[in-house]
């Protein structure tokens, strides 16, 4: 017998599965379930709701045992999913004269699952605050549609304050001896396979669970009977609280969760390697799953637990390896929403996982999708790792506090076209730091988010802007134009702003609404940003900046690599070219070094661009 005293008038008489392997033959349940029914003893009897068929005959037994001799006069019907009722036909068996309790729509499935059932004569109809008063206990019936059939009601005994739930507050695990929530050690595992219970049964109807909330919220509940897990008494704020954060899709911490699809294992080092950049970016919550090894269920309940999710397929017959494919539906099914994602691609010939994961999770309701989009020809290239870098500092920064407070952007200060005028190309960088003005080329700018607006920049450690940012964090990027004529680069690339004023004699400027100056002429837009993290990349530093304020300054277009080398960048005259020397020319001002070989760590003396610039002479 599994009966348990609850109340002076409440028992227990639910029973629990252990060798089952699959709930709903869907959701592995290593611990079990139970199946919950509760039996009221007052002036008369009330059940409520029955168990699955399986466990049909020691249920029988533990109702008999707790009606000690006595009639059953009513069972409640609160939900009509066989893993609660399918018992009800052979209950009426042995106790015929029992009155079935249910809602108009119960009815209707209720002849659907048991034709063979007469209805007429035992059914008590009731609706939205219907009563049943049994003696001094009096139940109120609460409609609670989709939460999660239609059919759900929840029943509240305002006499002792109990609210028989349904499905509602449940979770997976058999009943172990211990039959009360506040015995246990939530933090050991049971609020997880609440969380997977909720998420993955209930999780779709966040709008449904809401309006039950509310209901609640009006009722003295001092304890909670679902009709699986264990009963709440106490501190029942927790779990309410859990309840309100998982239907209104809320994550419950800041973290990240990384679920990745490897088939030869390249896929699988590059997460492993990102999972580590985010720990030294200082995030501690990292979740990985391999969405070969590990349930979907599981995925998915941490996916509504935490607030950045990365997700890293290799491409699979020209589609989403399947398992991640069946992840991503999953979620979408689910109404998941409200997090920030990240997305790897990976494929030796035509990599494709990327675009239609995005196309399946990234428009859902809330998202915040990283613009980048990391794609892999078979493995990590080199070079990739920056970017993945990139990747990690973005996450971390929506993770991690920052001692900048975030920056309010309005529709008057921002422009959201400017956004779209980057390009890899060429940029001016300015700031202002202790009253001097200051800046240089640069040739990084990358948006990372939409929501917030965010960019990267990567400034060389020498120079003095570089500097200036770090001390003042903030700056402005004036977005070049084909326009732009070679001066410019030779006044804010070829001089150095420690002893020269690099704003001197140019009238083209104006100040933006931060006080920093940004080019009006050969510019087609500009960006004033606020730093909020930042990334030691060696010989460079990766800002990370908010966008503040932003313009488009005409229709030109921006300026490329390709295209200043071709048309801007003054060519070598004839006699130059002969007598060319053994070395490396600077891609950027021309400088030549001479040389067999260019050191790692060597920069420009005259522009200040790093050797990843400098291109050996032929």
């Amino acid at each position: 017998m599994s009966i348990r005293r609850i109340t002076d008038d409440l028992l227990y008489v639910g029973v629990s599965e252990r060798r089952l392997a699959l709930f709903e033959n869907v959701y592995p349940i290593p611990a079990g379930v139970s199946y919950n029914s509760y039996l009221l003893l007052d002036q008369q009897t009330v059940l409520l709701d029955t168990v699955d068929r399986r466990l049909s005959d020691c249920f029988y037994d533990n109702v008999k045992e707790a009606l000690g001799g006595r009639k059953l006069d009513f069972v409640v019907v609160q939900h009509m999913e066989p893993d609660h009722c399918a018992s009800l036909a052979g209950l009426l068996l042995r106790w015929p004269e029992a009155i079935i309790v249910c809602n108009k729509k119960t009815v209707v499935m209720m002849k659907q699952f048991f034709p063979e059932l007469k209805q007429e004569g035992r059914l008590y109809v009731v609706g939205e605050g219907d009563v049943l008063s049994v003696g001094k206990h009096t139940l109120t019936f609460v409609m609670a549609p989709m939460v999660h059939w239609p059919e759900v009601m929840v029943t509240f005994d305002s006499t002792d304050g109990t609210l028989f739930s349904a499905d509602g507050f449940g979770g997976f695990g058999a009943i172990n001896g211990n039959l009360f929530a506040d015995q246990v050690d939530l933090t050991a595992g049971y609020m997880d396979e609440m969380r997977r219970y909720y998420t993955n049964i209930v999780g779709k109807y966040g709008t449904q669970v809401q309006a039950l909330l509310k209901k609640a919220a009006a009722l003295p509940i001092k304890r909670i009977c679902p009709l699986h897990g264990l009963v709440w008494r106490e501190d029942l704020d927790q779990i309410l609280g859990k309840y309100d954060l998982w239907s209104r899709y809320i994550p419950e911490e800041k973290g990240v969760v990384i679920a990745y699809a490897s088939v030869y294992g390249n896929t699988e080092q590059t997460v492993n390697l990102l999972a580590g950049y985010l720990a030294d970016a200082g995030v501690r919550n990292i979740k990985m799953y391999d969405v070969s090894a590990t349930h979907p269920s599981y995925i998915l309940a941490d996916a509504f637990r935490y607030s950045h999710v990365v997700f890293a397929s290799t491409t699979y017959n020209a589609g989403i390896f399947v398992n991640m494919e069946n992840l991503l539906h999953d979620l979408a099914a689910h109404n998941w929403q409200g997090r920030t994602l990240a997305f790897i691609e990976n494929g030796t010939w035509a990599p494709t996982s990327g675009k239609l994961m995005r196309d399946i999770v990234g428009g859902l309701k809330g998202m915040t999708v990283l613009d980048e989009t990391l794609t892999l020809k078979s493995s990590l290239a080199p070079g990739q790792e920056e970017q993945l870098q990139v990747m990690a500092t973005a996450i971390a920064s929506g993770i991690l506090p920052t001692s900048a407070q975030p920056v309010e952007t309005t529709a008057s200060t921002l422009d959201p076209s400017a956004m779209f005028k980057l390009s890899y190309g060429l940029f001016l960088l300015s700031t202002k730091e202790k009253g001097k003005d200051n800046g240089c080329i640069i040739n990084t700018v990358t948006q990372l988010t939409s929501k917030p607006q965010q960019v990267a920049i990567a400034v060389n450690k020498a120079n003095l802007t570089h500097d200036m940012v770090k001390a003042a964090g903030i700056f402005n990027v004036s977005v070049l134009t084909e326009r732009v004529p070679f001066e410019v680069f030779k006044q804010f690339g070829f001089q150095s702003g420690r002893d020269t004023d690099k704003f001197e004699g140019v009238n083209s400027v104006a100040r933006s609404e931060n006080g920093l100056l940004y080019l009006t002429e050969y510019t087609n837009a500009y960006l004033s940003c606020q730093v909020v993290s930042t990334i030691d990349c060696g010989t460079h530093t990766l800002f990370i900046a908010q966008v503040t304020a932003g313009a488009v300054l005409s229709s030109d277009p921006s300026v490329t690599y390709a295209y200043y080398f071709a048309h801007i960048k003054p060519r070598p005259r004839p006699a130059q070219e002969k007598e060319k020397k053994k070395g490396y020319v600077c891609k950027i001002c021309g400088y030549v070094y001479e040389g067999e070989t260019l050191p790692d760590d060597f920069v420009c003396p005259l522009c200040k661009h790093g050797a990843e610039d400098f291109e050996k002479i032929e």
